[in-house]
């Protein structure tokens, strides 16, 4: 039974959906008329205290939809219980959206993310690839840091700023893309970032600093990539590498 287009109409909408939650975070979300907010989830047991009357008035003058919950129930929303503070915010992001649509793109200079663990580094991450020469990010769901507050303070602000392309799994959409470049950082490969020619479509999959790319996804790159270093410095945070690959051309 094949899915009715209505069902694929709301999935396609709720896929776009990033939960954030903190007080903190929901009031420069809803300071910023520039995010598009769908729902804002608050806690019966919320106190009326300053930051709360703040979101409750930000809300109100943006026409936003409050929704009050048990503390449970706005726990499972935020998937947090221990830093929600109460309060969860749905951001309908436009440039959240799956990685599927990549195959649409005549050219593009993609970073694909493997085993990014750290909520700040993909934050930092996604800073530097905003400013930089990339069009976009390829983060898994598996095996990745999720979108949160943490990553949304590292971000400064930017991760709504570049189009940010979810996947179960990356060996699955990287098999997909098999007419672009896909070059893999290595501590062991022969070759350095500066020494390539780039075609139209080219992918760079950074891994973690303790195991970096996978030996699975390494295996679907059609080059291995060193980044040179000088005085016996053997590894960089995957942030600075993201950085540097980001502004590799002008």
């Amino acid at each position: 039974m094949q899915d009715s287009q209505e069902y694929k109409t709301k999935k396609a909408f709720f896929e776009k959906v990033i939960t954030l939650y903190g007080r903190n975070v929901v009031v420069e979300m809803l300071e910023d008329r520039n995010i598009e907010i769908h729902k804002l989830h608050m806690a019966n047991s919320n106190k009326s205290d300053g930051a709360i009357k703040k979101i409750l008035l930000l809300a109100q003058k943006r026409g936003i939809e409050v929704i009050r919950h048990e503390k449970s129930a706005l726990s499972r929303i935020s998937k947090n219980a221990k830093q929600d503070q109460g309060v969860a915010i749905d951001i309908i992001s436009k440039s959240y959206q799956r990685a599927d649509e990549i195959k649409k793109l005549t050219s593009y200079r993609l970073i694909a993310l493997d085993g990014i663990h750290n909520p700040q580094n993909l934050g930092m991450i996604i800073r530097s690839c905003a400013a930089g020469n990339v069009d976009g990010i390829i983060l898994p769901k598996k095996n990745s840091a999720k979108i949160s507050p943490l990553v949304v303070k590292a971000s400064a602000g930017t991760l709504f700023k570049i189009p940010i392309y979810f996947c179960e799994k990356l060996e699955d959409i990287l098999r997909e893309l098999d007419d672009a470049d896909i070059y893999a950082l290595s501590l062991e490969a022969q070759k350095d970032i500066y020494n390539i020619k780039e075609g139209k479509k080219s992918i760079y999959i950074l891994g973690n600093e303790s195991e970096g790319v996978t030996p699975e996804v390494a295996k679907l790159s059609n080059e291995k990539l060193i980044i040179p270093m000088n005085r016996g410095v053997e590894s960089l945070n995957v942030a600075v590498t993201a950085a540097l690959i980001a502004f590799m051309r002008s």
